[in-house]
């Protein structure tokens, strides 16, 4: 068995109604986990408070795909982290490259975001990404730097260490993704640990989980996670089918 703790779950994007999360939920719960995987799922909103429900009292974290920094307030359309919470969530999938890119999310949102959910006892899990241009220019750790800096501005040590980054190239992801090579995602991620590390310190800095998301599948996920700063993968349509979402638990464990 692995012997790293690594996380590892999926975001089931615009996909899943009720009906659907909540046979796919039940599928779910019935996984045998091995110990060393952290699973979390994150359905869409209509879906969240069955799934969580569902999945109440087992090792699975479940998370909602965006929320709103403000308490409650005249934002239509929008939910609240007390929203999340009470639907029973812990996790909060923040700065999706999706959100960036179709619905005006900016690292300074992204950081107001994270600062709400900390406040009500949510997991931020912080997506980061270089887009197919950033990549090209070979401004990748840059972009990586300032987006994690800012996401992360005005929090304290202890509350750094209650989040998650994934690192998400905006290149690799979607149905015409490519998966970023290990050797690229190997430095990209060491570089980021150290960015940790000028904010909070060496130690501190190994305590946050870096997720690796991207054209993730049963034939590349434990290529990832067998790499020193990859503490686990984010995946997107492989594991959309529990079966395939088992399969990749299953493989990164062994």
């Amino acid at each position: 068995m692995s012997s790293k703790s690594l996380w590892v779950g999926t975001s089931w994007k615009m996909n899943k109604g009720p009906g659907a999360s909540r046979d796919a939920a039940t599928q779910i719960a019935d996984m045998d986990v091995p110990a060393s995987i952290t699973p979390f799922i994150i359905p869409p909103f209509t879906s969240l408070e069955s799934v969580a429900a569902r999945l109440q009292g087992s090792r699975w974290h479940v998370g909602a795909q965006n929320m709103h920094w403000e308490d409650e307030g005249a934002w239509t359309g929008e939910i609240s982290p007390q929203m999340v919470r009470e639907c029973g969530a812990d996790l909060i999938e923040l700065g999706h490259s999706e959100r960036r890119e179709h619905f005006s999310e900016t690292d300074i949102t992204v950081n107001l975001k994270v600062r709400a959910a900390i406040r009500y006892g949510l997991r931020p899990l912080i997506c980061i990404g270089d887009s197919a241009d950033e990549y090209a220019f070979g401004v990748t750790h840059e972009t990586l730097a300032r987006q994690t800096k800012m996401a992360l501005y005005g929090l304290n040590e202890a509350e750094i260490a209650t989040v998650l980054i994934a690192y998400e190239p905006v290149w690799a992801i979607g149905s015409n993704g490519t998966a970023a090579e290990p050797e690229f995602v190997d430095i990209a991620h060491t570089r980021l640990r150290a960015v940790l590390a000028e904010l909070v310190g060496t130690d501190a800095a190994k305590r946050v989980p870096l997720l690796y998301g991207g054209s993730v599948s049963l034939a590349n996920a434990a290529a990832y996670t067998a790499l020193r700063d990859v503490d686990g993968v984010f995946i997107g349509r492989s594991a959309w089918n529990p079966a395939g979402l088992e399969a990749i638990i299953r493989s990164v464990a062994s």
